[in-house]
């Protein structure tokens, strides 16, 4: 397999329930993992030192472990922006600093590894460039998360927009439900949820590997291993995937096109304990309608 660059139509999208996702499923196949959170803020004094969260939750799905400075090698308190929270520690992010950190570890030659972003994808990482610059020196491909609200298609198309401005591939998307709202709240209105998932399939030049519902579990463990169920891995044939996947194909060459069969089901809102959820309650799969 290879490694990608995952990152989000905003904060919050869910770029760490995926990414961790992900990995839980490569590791229940049995495939070496890792997952890397270069910079990450809104990190707890711990006797170990600051720790991320969201850090924590990829370095639980690296398999064989390594250390946590190892994944998270830029670790700052103040929940906000990361050039920010690093110049109140008095720290200046370099992007050169960062790729030095990134390159062994991608040498490792994982399974899967999975780089991490912070916020979107113009999130700087300095007065000069964006967090974004670390995925083109490294030139990974790109997974995109969409946080599934009112407003993300126009989100999803403006970053993948700027991914390939800046020479990157965009690999495949996730819907992640963020707010049901009216947009996506398959129980008001089914048919409305199933054109906004066809439309962004329909604009994203990349398969979808998954649509994840909002789960909640009793731990980032249990939530990465029920977010798994929804999920297929980058190198996966959408045609063979799992439920929340999508075809490529359509009317524009390259472009992936979702139009669901009679009988779609759509994911639940809620799993309550994180458990993994029964076939009959898994998103139907998106196809090409052949």
């Amino acid at each position: 397999m290879s490694a990608y660059f995952v990152t989000g139509t905003d904060t919050d999208a869910g770029k760490t329930l995926v990414t961790s996702g992900l990995l839980a499923l490569a590791r229940r196949r049995g495939l070496t993992t890792l997952g890397l959170k270069p910079v990450a803020s809104g990190c707890e004094a711990t006797p170990q030192g600051l720790r991320n969260a969201d850090a924590l939750a990829l370095q639980a799905q690296s398999r064989p472990p390594l250390p946590y400075a190892t994944l998270n090698p830029f670790a700052f308190a103040p929940a906000i922006a990361p050039h920010l929270a690093a110049r109140r520690a008095g720290v200046t992010l370099t992007l050169d600093e960062l790729v030095d950190q990134a390159r062994p570890m991608l040498a490792e030659q994982r399974d899967l590894t999975l780089v991490e972003g912070a916020g979107g994808w113009r999130v700087p990482l300095n007065e000069t460039d964006d967090l974004s610059a670390l995925a083109v020196q490294l030139e990974l491909p790109v997974l995109l998360v969409v946080g599934l609200r009112l407003g993300c298609i126009s989100h999803a198309r403006l970053t993948c927009d700027a991914i390939r401005a800046d020479g990157l591939r965009l690999a495949g998307w996730v819907g992640n439900l963020v707010d049901p709202g009216l947009s996506f709240d398959a129980a008001a209105d089914d048919a409305l949820y199933r054109d906004n998932l066809a439309t962004l399939a329909h604009h994203l030049p990349a398969p979808c590997l998954g649509v994840v519902p909002r789960l909640a579990a009793e731990s980032p463990a249990a939530m990465a291993t029920a977010a798994a169920h929804y999920l297929i891995l980058p190198n996966d044939d959408p045609k063979q995937g799992a439920p929340g996947t999508s075809r490529r194909g359509g009317p524009t060459p390259g472009m992936a096109s979702v139009a669901p069969r009679e009988g779609f089901t759509a994911p639940p809102r809620r799993l309550v304990d994180g458990s993994a959820p029964s076939d009959g309650h898994m998103l139907s799969e998106l196809t090409d309608g052949d």
